[in-house]
Formats: C-alpha cells, sequence, structure tokens
C-alpha cells in the first residue's frame, strides 16, 4: 500500500504532466473548451438570467406571496413578467430613439467635416496664415479622415459577410436557434424554480468529495462570494437604472441633444464602479463638441455631478459596503480587471477583489495569531 507522502507525489508528477500536455497541445485544448463552452451555452446564459432575477424572485417570494403554499413560483412568474415588460419597452422605445440618434450624429459629423476645409480656409485668411500650412494641415486632416473612413468600410465589408451568414443561419436553422433559446430560458426557470435542490446537491457532491473540515470551509467560502456577488451586481444593476433616468431628464431639462443615447451610454457606463459616469462621458463630450461647444460644457459638469452624487450619496445608500474594500483596492481591480477582461474584468473585478481580499485578510489574520502577533495597526504620532 501507498503511504500519504507517495501519493501526494504521484499526484503533483501527475499534475505536471497535465500541465505540459496542456501547453505543449494548447490549441486542441482550446477547440475542445470551445466545443464544450458552445454545448453548454444556453445552460451558461440561463444561469445567468436566473443569478441576475435571483434577487427579484426572492423579494416576491418573502414578501409579497409570503402566505401563500405556491408562493415561488407566481414569484418566478411575476418576475419573469416584469423583466420581459421591461425588455419590450426597451425595445419599442428606447432602441429606436438611440438609432434615430446615431443616424442624425452621423449626418451632423459628415457635414462638419464636409465645411471644415472653408472654416479653415476663412480663418487662415481672417489672421493672415501662410496658405501652404493651411493646405499642409488639411490634406494631413483629410489623410487621417480618410483612413479612418476607409477603416470602417473596411469593417463593414468584413462584417457584412458575418451578418448575411448569420441571417442565412437564422433562416435555414431557425429551429436550432429556436431550441437554444427556449432551453436556455427554461433553464434559467428550472434554476429559479429548484435552486434550494440544485444547492443542496452541490453541497451533497462537496461533502462527498472532501473531507468534512475543508467541505465546510468551501461551503463558507461560496456562500460569502454569492453575497458579495449578488449584492454588488444586482445594486449596481438598480443604481445604474436610476443614474441614466436621472441623466435623461436633466440633459433634457439642459437641453443637451441626443439624451435618449447619451443616457443609454451613461446608465451602462455606470456599472463600472466609481468611474463609470466618467468612462460614460468622454464620448458624449466629444460627440456634442460637434454639435455645440456649450452643450459639451454644460454635459461635462452634468456629468461630473453625477459622478459625485453616485459616487457619495446613492452608491452607498444602495450599495452600502457589499464589497467591504477601499477605493484604493477598487481602483486596482478595475485596471487590472479592465486590462484583463475588458469591460466585463471591469464591472465583475470588483467583487472577485473583494472574495479575494477578503479570502487573503482572514489568512493574514491566522498566521498573526499564530505568531502571538496582536496589531500591527499603523498609530499617527
Amino acid at each position: 500500500m501507498l503511504d500519504e507522502q507517495a501519493i501526494s507525489n504521484l499526484l503533483v508528477v501527475l499534475i505536471g504532466i497535465a500541465f505540459y500536455l496542456v501547453f505543449t497541445h494548447l490549441g486542441i485544448v482550446r477547440q475542445f473548451v470551445a466545443m464544450v463552452l458552445n454545448v453548454l451555452m444556453p445552460f451558461i446564459v440561463g444561469f445567468a438570467f436566473a443569478y441576475l432575477l435571483n434577487g427579484p424572485a426572492n423579494y416576491f417570494e418573502r414578501t409579497v406571496f409570503r402566505r401563500l403554499r405556491c408562493r415561488r413560483g407566481l414569484a418566478v412568474l411575476v418576475t419573469y413578467i416584469i423583466a420581459i415588460a421591461l425588455m419590450a419597452i426597451l425595445v419599442k422605445l428606447v432602441l429606436p430613439q438611440v438609432a434615430d440618434s446615431v443616424v442624425s450624429l452621423y449626418g451632423i459629423v459628415q457635414g462638419f467635416v464636409l465645411n471644415l476645409n472653408e472654416i479653415i480656409r476663412k480663418m487662415s485668411a481672417d489672421f493672415n496664415i501662410d496658405q501652404a500650412v493651411v493646405n499642409q494641415i488639411l490634406n494631413q486632416f483629410m489623410m487621417s479622415y480618410t483612413d479612418i473612413v476607409s477603416k470602417l468600410s473596411d469593417l463593414a465589408s468584413k462584417a457584412i459577410p458575418y451578418v448575411l451568414s448569420m441571417g442565412l443561419a437564422v433562416g435555414t436553422g431557425l429551429v436550432s436557434v429556436l431550441i437554444s433559446a427556449i432551453t436556455t430560458v427554461i433553464s434559467s426557470i428550472y434554476m429559479l424554480l429548484e435552486k434550494a435542490t440544485i444547492a443542496t446537491q452541490c453541497k451533497k457532491l462537496v461533502y462527498a468529495i472532501l473531507p468534512t473540515g475543508r467541505a465546510n470551509r468551501m461551503i463558507n467560502i461560496c456562500s460569502r462570494a454569492n453575497n458579495i456577488f449578488s449584492g454588488f451586481i444586482n445594486g449596481k444593476i438598480l443604481d445604474s437604472a436610476i443614474i441614466g433616468v436621472l441623466c435623461f431628464f436633466l440633459t433634457n431639462i439642459l437641453r443637451i441633444d441626443f439624451a435618449v443615447l447619451i443616457s443609454v451610454i451613461i446608465g451602462v457606463t455606470n456599472v463600472i464602479p466609481f468611474f463609470g459616469p466618467i468612462v460614460g462621458a468622454v464620448p458624449c463630450v466629444l460627440i456634442l463638441l460637434i454639435v455645440d461647444p456649450w452643450q459639451a460644457l454644460r454635459f461635462g459638469i452634468l456629468a461630473l455631478a453625477l459622478q459625485q452624487f453616485d459616487g457619495n450619496i446613492l452608491g452607498p445608500k444602495i450599495l452600502g459596503n457589499s464589497t467591504g474594500i477601499s477605493a484604493f483596492w477598487v481602483l486596482v481591480s478595475i485596471v487590472v480587471g479592465g486590462g484583463l477582461f475588458g469591460f466585463a474584468g471591469m464591472v465583475l473585478g470588483v467583487p472577485t477583489f473583494a472574495v479575494i481580499y477578503s479570502l487573503v485578510g482572514e489568512w493574514v489574520h491566522f498566521r498573526l495569531e499564530q505568531k502571538g502577533i496582536e496589531s500591527l495597526e499603523h498609530k499617527p504620532e
């Protein structure tokens, strides 16, 4: 019989061989992972929907229908009706206005570029600027503009085959698409209806695989991560919706063009913690600079006010201290998450780092207690 040390050494060797095989056959592994993800995608998306809708479903189950026997089924039904209604409102009211704003903006930008030549020449005549310098500036600008248009056209030409193939796939494989969509919705509904059973089964699996002490630790970590993620995500969605609606009303009051488009940009980017309104304000200010610099100035002040209001009043009221990390670590998690995983990393980096921060903090506290060190807090002189 092998002792525990021999088994551990054997596991280390096997893990090393597995890592070597993975890195030497990375293309095959990537294709296999992509195939598995493609098969499981309806369930992954269904889990994402269920996780997002779990908060409202819990609210209806515990407050509105708490005295009824079928309270969970009614809560899930009402939650999905509200979600579908909100999506219908978005598609019916918001998206057409956003599309109209984009079309109008394209016309304004095109007119601005066409009139720029005349504006610069008039300014050169008023200020006695050498015509050769003006022509050189115009040529460089027009080359840059032509390059931008060329790249956009190239991007559109590359996108058209994908759009056509997608349309062909939808036309010829409509049954497959519908089955995938129906599977996603049904799986999310079953996950919400049977979340207690699924959680119990997962706990049994953890306790069957791990020793009792480590299983308890694993369950505790998962519970803490779930509390941090659910509180943060639900809170940020509500917070971003409020900021987007508030931005829409204020931009209309201040008579700023493209109110719907700007409000959608601000609302979407606001899910980025702390810096969301500023990140969304940059493209909006650039858009408004072409239309009217005074509007850009008014909106810049408005965006700064929204960021302060969200960061100091609305955000703490809704989110509270759901992450438990300071502003510095929020900045670190946003920068690192965004650099590694883009927009999703900027959004989910904060709760992920909060979980890691909490676990590291517990380990550090445990090690300090083992060494008999009570506190290393900095004391001001």
